[in-house]
């Protein structure tokens, strides 16, 4: 259950990002940074980390690299001490 929430928002996230990239290429309104947070502390962060780095979308900004990456740092602790406390799935 843990995994398909994992994957699912990781997808979100994943395709968000993909919008977002074509709609700064079309230089239409952007997806707004606050979306991305929410979905990524929702468990999205993977996804996101994945496309900003296929398509090198917003791996510049620092910022908001740093708060995606802490993130997704935290979902892998939340996962271990999950797995550690419940068992392998």
């Amino acid at each position: 259950m843990v995994a398909g929430w994992i994957a699912a928002s990781g997808l979100a996230g994943f395709i968000l990002m993909g919008v977002d990239k074509s709609r700064a290429l079309d230089r239409a309104r952007r997806v707004p940074e606050k979306t991305f947070f929410s979905l990524a502390l929702a468990g999205g962060a993977i996804g996101i980390l994945v496309l900003s780095g296929v398509f090198h979308h917003t791996t510049r900004k620092d910022s908001f690299m740093g708060v995606i990456i802490v993130l997704f740092i935290i979902w892998i602790a939340v996962l271990v001490a999950f797995v550690r406390y419940f068992g392998a799935p």
